[in-house]
């Protein structure tokens, strides 16, 4: 897709003044995706010079401009810590619906961004707990929790110029690392529902993330492993019926279903591992 209406490209680390039309960009896979009439400007943040990965004892800080295949080749080398996290975040990069070409462009921010239900980015970031840091034009910044920044279907906490600078994962979560069930419609299509679980092993208390089958994030947690009966109460109660999705790859009734399946599979899956 050409977009045609741009008119300007600029260096994103000057801080010029926000207006309508502008547009953050990175990897520009979604950009290109699909018409944007109304882009004017974009704001290039390749000149930025962000380190794709921090490691640290604290955990791991993944830039806004981390490419997707370079967050897999981190998550799939032979050696490296949180061998249980790093799992969940090659499992996750591979749930996109796309081929290596694009993963080699689209970045870690770009999908958060985006904010669509089923971007998988969103998936990892909630399941190990992530926190977004975001910078806004005058260089304050603010950290907000993965689960609480996408708010719907292509909307995020993000103000008017504000940009989403790294994705913090706490060494807690990474060395939990977590189980994850995933249905497509197809080996290489979107997800229609995904669903991740973990266990605290210091308290032993569980906690369930869902999306793509959901609007937004949502998570479901209990003090130890839950019966089959807690599990779908506990569903039952954080998941309403307006909450599922629905659109022209599944009915909100079908994704509500698969979802409980799949949390069901990931209890059992905890429940063996005690």
């Amino acid at each position: 897709m050409d977009l045609t209406a741009v008119e300007e490209v600029v260096d994103g680390r000057h801080a010029l003044p926000w207006r309508p039309g502008d547009a953050w960009l990175a990897g520009g896979t979604s950009l290109f995706a699909e018409p944007r009439p109304g882009l004017r400007r974009l704001r290039d943040l390749g000149a930025c010079g962000w380190p794709p990965l921090t490691v640290t004892g604290d955990g791991i800080e993944v830039a806004a401009t981390c490419t997707v295949a370079e967050l897999l080749a981190f998550a799939e080398a032979a050696d490296g810590p949180w061998s249980a996290g790093r799992s969940l975040i090659a499992a996750c990069c591979r749930a996109f619906s796309s081929s290596f070409k694009v993963w080699n462009a689209a970045t870690v921010g770009g999908n958060l961004c985006v904010a669509l239900p089923a971007g998988p980015m969103v998936s990892l970031a909630v399941a190990l707990r992530g926190v977004c840091r975001t910078q806004g034009l005058d260089g304050r910044e603010r950290e907000v929790p993965a689960a609480d920044f996408v708010t719907g279907p292509g909307s995020t906490v993000l103000l008017p110029g504000e940009l989403l600078r790294s994705l913090v994962l706490p060494a807690a979560a990474l060395a939990e690392g977590g189980t994850m069930r995933r249905v497509s419609t197809h080996p290489w299509g979107r997800s229609v529902a995904l669903v991740t679980g973990a266990r605290d092993p210091v308290g032993g208390g569980v906690t369930l993330a869902v999306t793509a089958a959901t609007t937004r994030p949502a998570t479901v947690s209990f003090t130890g492993t839950p019966t089959a009966s807690e599990l779908r109460a506990g569903l039952r109660a954080t998941l309403t019926p307006d909450l599922f999705l629905e659109d022209a790859h599944g009915r909100a009734d079908w994704r509500r279903h698969l979802t409980t399946h799949l949390a069901e599979e990931i209890r059992g899956a905890l429940a063996k591992e005690r």
